[in-house]
């Protein structure tokens, strides 16, 4: 019997769609410049590691009470960083990256600015630097301590396996890409308020760090937030210094102050995802069952700590991914290098562990003759007994072995694959290749206390509400899911509902919009809010119900002719909001306009606006002994993609991808598909052509549209299928999963497809054109490299 597959029901438009097609949605460069704005520039190393030996501004004197520079010296506070305290805002003595900011410049208009930048000298002496993970190894040169996880008689395991492989995956970061640059403006305001409109992820740390470094309190700091033109984690905590940066010139001369940066720039000098180095040791049955692991993961967190101790427990959590594991030694090193500080990333690092198994799968069948994806049944979570991941959760809703068998059904996946190998002949031009990968994707912050969200909802007397969350809108959509949220709990049209701008002084001391969690923690903390909203209309139109409505107190209390209306008392039956109306369940034609109530309700001074808070429950993973519940929930998925290499020249064309995923019940259908396809995409890219090129001085070459190869439309899968499982979620207050970030896992079908096009057990990520052509003709290419 074929399991249910949901049936697309059509969503609410996304909140920004008509501004986004009419170029009428703003984002923080579309302010209007308001009168005596400043135009801000930076001065950044060109060299990965150095020392400032002087610095130079005399030939700006041309332009003073036009041009003013700001140092270290001008910051309240220089250092900062979301775990470690240690990365400056302005460069010190020394610098330690390409992109390490040495002076802040501030003019009149930007045609002054850019002459002042080109006449501002600043002499170095190069220090020795380490780019690399190899280097950084060697020199013992971490960031943070060795991360574990450890189950089970690993050893024992793998001595008496019957077959042992080992493997080396080299994984390369990736640019965020973001249309919408870092861009950030300072307005000084009346009273000394700093109102910062950020293009950031984290509203709340964007407000802590400007106040701390320019010498504010919080209280004088409020950060808004409109939109951003994408993040994908590049503004979870990089767009804190653009901020920092505006702010120090607006508050030193009391002026707006503006800086957004150029594409080129902000990719020379943001962090990109992490590369990673990971090596594996894996046994296993004649059958391909996994008896042991033991993986060792390093990873390139560049000069500074940023988030990536946290991407590396992420990293450990995921590299069961979809398979029972039963003994296992995880280890995991950050690496300090010379390179701009790496950060989050879609996925976190759920990525690099999803790839060491997926990798390690891939050889264990072509070792033993299988089909990956026999190998993969072989091993999938199983409930009772094999649903335990390494670090001691339980798998609670596996769908994972039910939406394996239903994809390979839909796709037909192993007819398709034994025709991909009858047809395959030694003199085509082009080879192809099938695969079908999962993905288990953990659904929180492991850091416990970053799971909690509050919100504000506001009931006006037309009928109207205002929603207020620290989630971040980014084009994903959850202000739409939220607005959606609310409005269903009042039965009113989304139409009714608008989600406002987040800013901190409507909801303070909130967490990124990250982690795939926006809409759980946010959306649930709205539905908090609404619950004491509604049992107070609830308790008012009982009261109306069983009133003349001449006695009503918009008719009485106006005059003075009779007291409040008595409502606060206990409900005898169940409550009902729908089609904008009010009625008791057991009696529906006793139904009044929602309108009616909430007009009867403030006229009978009954409060028409709730602040909700919301915390994950049930979380209480260890990061010292790499044990427990790291995650509420996980998000899983299955897709199977068959591509077709050209041998020639390497390139790669995805033919078709099919993806089926579990979400629970979606808030949004449209929309939770839309960011299926849009994650599935840009991991596509990350594992084909978005390849990172770094000169030998630790300067990146690959800046640019021109030089780094994005998907284009002429990428996408030939033919693209995405289903939902029809399914529940329990654990969650909206009974919906998270789509973030999981489906971006799913890319790695495509990567294990070209693996099984060209006949190889590993490749590098990005698999790109050359890499491709280098394992199809290892000794060409070892010949040419040797050549004179």
């Amino acid at each position: 019997m074929q399991p249910p597959i949901l049936k697309p029901t059509p969503g609410a438009a996304h909140e920004s769609a008509h501004g986004h097609v009419r170029g009428s949605a703003e984002y923080v460069d579309d302010r209007p410049r308001e009168a005596r704005e400043l135009t801000v520039g930076l001065i950044w190393s060109p060299h990965a590691h150095a020392r400032v030996v002087s610095i130079d501004v005399s030939r700006v004197q041309k332009w003073e009470g036009q041009v003013w520079i700001f140092d270290y010296k001008a910051l309240a506070h220089n250092t900062w960083g979301s775990i470690f305290q240690d990365q400056n805002f302005l460069a010190v003595d020394e610098v330690h990256f390409v992109g390490d900011v040495v002076l802040v410049v501030a003019a009149e208009n930007p045609i002054i600015l850019q002459a002042a930048l080109r006449e501002i000298r600043v002499d170095y002496e190069v220090l020795p630097a380490i780019l690399s993970i190899d280097e950084a190894v060697a020199q013992q040169s971490f960031i943070g301590a060795e991360r574990r996880i450890e189950r089970g008689d690993w050893q024992p395991g793998l001595e008496t396996a019957p077959h042992r492989l080992q493997g080396t995956i080299q994984i390369d970061g990736a640019d965020h890409f973001y249309l919408e640059n870092q861009a950030a403006i300072a307005y000084p305001r009346d009273g000394g308020v700093m109102e910062i409109h950020s293009s950031t992820q984290h509203p709340t740390e964007v407000q802590h760090l400007v106040a701390e470094a320019v010498g504010l309190s919080h209280k004088d700091v409020v950060c808004i937030v409109k939109r951003l033109g994408g993040g994908f984690g590049g503004k979870e905590t990089q767009a804190a210094p653009i901020a920092v940066y505006a702010a120090l010139v607006a508050k030193a001369c009391q002026r707006p102050a503006r800086l957004v940066l150029d594409k080129d720039t902000d990719m020379m000098i943001t962090g990109k995802r992490n590369p990673f180095q990971v090596h594996y040791d894996i046994g296993f049955t004649d059958e391909g069952e996994i008896i042991a692991l033991d993986g060792h993961l390093y990873s390139d967190g560049g000069a500074c700590a940023d988030l990536s101790t946290a991407i590396m427990e992420r990293a450990l959590t995921h590299v069961d991914n979809a398979y029972f594991i039963p003994a296992a030694r995880l280890r995991g090193q950050v690496c300090r290098t010379h390179i701009h500080p790496h950060t989050a990333f879609r996925g976190f690092g759920g990525p690099k562990g999803v790839a060491l198994i997926e990798q390690a799968i891939e050889a264990i069948a072509h070792h033993l003759g299988m089909d990956s994806y026999d190998v993969r049944l072989k091993n999938v979570y199983q409930h009772p007994h094999r649903n335990t991941t390494p670090y001691g959760q339980h798998v609670e809703g596996n769908a994972l072995p039910l939406l394996f068998e239903t994809l390979a059904e839909r796709c037909d996946y192993r007819a398709r694959r034994q025709q991909i190998k009858e047809q395959a002949d030694p003199k085509s031009p082009t080879l192809r290749g099938i695969a079908l990968t999962a993905v288990k994707f953990g659904i929180s912050f492991i850091t416990r206390f970053l799971n909690q969200g509050n919100a504000l909802v506001l009931l006006h007397r037309d009928g109207t509400f205002q929603v207020s969350t620290g989630a971040v809108e980014m084009g994903q959509g959850v202000q739409t899911k939220i607005g959606s949220l609310v409005a269903a709990e009042f039965g009113v049209d989304l139409s009714a509902v608008r989600v406002m701008p987040t800013q901190t002084d409507k909801n303070a001391n909130t967490s990124a919009t990250a982690a795939s969690s926006g809409t759980d923690l946010n959306g649930s903390a709205a539905l908090v809010a609404c619950q004491p909203l509604k049992e107070r209309l609830s308790k008012v139109f009982a009261a109306l119900v069983e009133l003349d409505p001449e006695l009503w107190p918009s008719r009485t209390i106006g005059p003075g002719t009779r007291q409040d209306m008595v409502w606060d008392r206990p409900l005898t039956r169940p409550i009902v909001f729908e089609g904008g109306r009010v009625f008791a369940k057991d009696q529906p034609e006793r139904s009044l306009p929602l309108l009616d109530v909430i007009r009867e309700a403030w006229f009978n001074r009954v409060s028409l606006s709730e602040y909700g808070f919301f915390k994950t429950e049930g979380l209480d993973f260890n990061k010292v002994t790499g044990q427990g519940t790291s995650f509420l929930y996980y998000s899983q998925g299955v897709a199977c993609s068959e591509v077709e290499v050209d041998r020639r020249t390497g390139e790669v064309k995805v033919l078709r991808t099919d993806i089926l995923m579990d979400l629970g019940r979606p808030i949004n259908y449209d929309l939770e598909v839309g960011q299926i396809r849009g994650a599935f995409i840009q991991g596509m890219g990350w594992v084909t052509t978005e390849q990172l090129v770094y000169d030998a001085k630790g300067s990146l070459l690959t800046h640019a549209p021109s030089t780094y190869k994005i998907p284009s439309v002429h990428d996408i899968p030939r033919d693209f299928r995405v289903d939902l499982l029809q399914s529940d979620e329990p654990r969650t207050m909206h009974r919906g999963k998270a789509v973030g970030e999981p489906p971006l896992l799913l890319s790695f079908s495509v990567w294990a497809a070209i693996m099984n096009a060209i006949q190889v057990t590993s490749l590098p990520i990005p698999a790109s054109r050359e890499r491709i052509l280098r394992a199809l003709y290892p000794e060409r290419f070892a010949r040419w490299e040797k050549a004179p």
